[in-house]
């Protein structure tokens, strides 16, 4: 990378970096003015959980050039295992501590499933790695819907079948209880927090994005044969840009958990992971920054319209589709190339063997 080139990659981020402190800015002064309505105050801390998802997710989408969707997988994953730490650990240790090892926690779980899944499946592209990915998401929300968790003075216990099967001793605790989740949650999540943890996701992606493995993962966006020719080790840095976005997504997922006092799997479907794809690609596919804002606007927006409650869906979609129209970045039209020609190849594959069978 020449010296002209870092310079304009390093003034794009210190810009991105001052969008986002000047937002957190121009809350706290509103705030200590009493101008923010409570339902707008609400929405912060899913501002800033939908933003690292949104930003996490391009990683995949936009640098990578791979269609995941299964975000809400390791959004849920990250939350469950998360909010456990946090609801076991805030009683037996100070308070920033005990968060601070909820969110450590909640990106490892939520990385090590990436990892695991991202070892079988980032050898299948286009649409089969989409199914695949929205598959696991559905895995994951069926099963914590299934879970029973508790623990006593003999330790944890686990079944599938109901609460009454754990077993647990007389003044034994369910943590996780079906479907109806985790309760009882002291909230944690605060404004504050959710800006340290967009400008920590946004830091180390920016820095991967602009390094020597984010060169060779755009390199294998634009044209993977070639990139395999000269050297590049496809799977080590697919693998890279597919943890490294479902760590953030565990992040994300155990903010967003930690600002209710419940925690439910339903909250992790495929829709959760359609609206974040619904962010990146409306904020540009491979730009960070257009995904932060169209995270931050596209959250607040349908609350912004409730006042026209016939109108407001309606109106939310014409400025999607309205966005999808003007915004055709160079990566979402590489993207979509991508995608009709293996659809293409297979169609001619599958033609081809019914020539061959007849």
């Amino acid at each position: 990378m020449n010296l002209k080139t870092m310079k304009r990659s390093t003034k794009s981020n210190l810009i991105t970096f001052g969008i986002v402190i000047a937002f957190y800015i121009i809350i706290q002064l509103l705030s200590a003015g009493d101008f923010l309505t409570n339902s707008f105050s609400g929405q912060l801390v899913p501002i800033c959980a939908y933003v690292i998802l949104a930003v996490s997710l391009n990683l995949t989408v936009g640098i990578l050039g791979e269609l995941s969707l299964g975000h809400a997988g390791f959004m849920s994953v990250g939350a469950f295992s998360g909010t456990l730490v946090w609801v076991t650990a805030s009683n037996t240790m100070p308070s920033p501590l005990a968060l601070l090892l909820s969110f450590v926690v909640g990106g490892l779980v939520a990385g090590l499933f990436g990892f695991l899944v991202g070892v079988p499946v980032l050898r299948l592209s286009g649409d089969y790695l989409a199914i695949v990915t929205l598959a696991f998401g559905e895995i994951v929300k069926n099963v914590m819907n299934a879970c029973y968790l508790g623990y006593d003075s003999k330790g944890l216990h686990f079944s599938l079948k109901d609460s009454a099967s754990l077993g647990l001793e007389e003044g034994g605790k369910v943590l996780i209880n079906g479907a109806q989740g985790i309760t009882g949650i002291s909230k944690a999540s605060t404004f504050t927090v959710g800006i340290v943890l967009v400008l920590i996701t946004l830091a180390v992606i920016l820095n991967l994005v602009h390094s020597r493995a984010g060169r060779a993962i755009t390199s294998i966006r634009d044209n993977e044969i070639a990139a395999r020719s000269v050297g590049i080790p496809i799977t080590k840095y697919k693998l890279m840009a597919f943890v490294t976005s479902a760590v953030f997504a565990g992040v994300a997922g155990v903010l967003y958990s930690l600002n209710y006092s419940s925690l439910v799997a339903k909250k992790f479907d495929y829709n959760t992971s359609i609206q974040i794809l619904v962010f990146v690609v409306l904020g540009g596919i491979g730009n960070l920054r257009g995904s932060l804002i169209a995270a931050a606007v596209l959250t607040v927006l349908p609350e912004m319209l409730r006042s026209m409650n016939d109108y407001r869906m309606l109106i939310y979609a014409i400025v999607l589709i309205v966005a999808m129209i003007f915004n055709q970045s160079p990566q979402m039209i590489a993207l979509r190339n991508k995608l009709t020609a293996n659809f293409r190849n297979k169609k001619g594959a599958h033609t081809k063997q019914k020539k061959g069978v007849a």
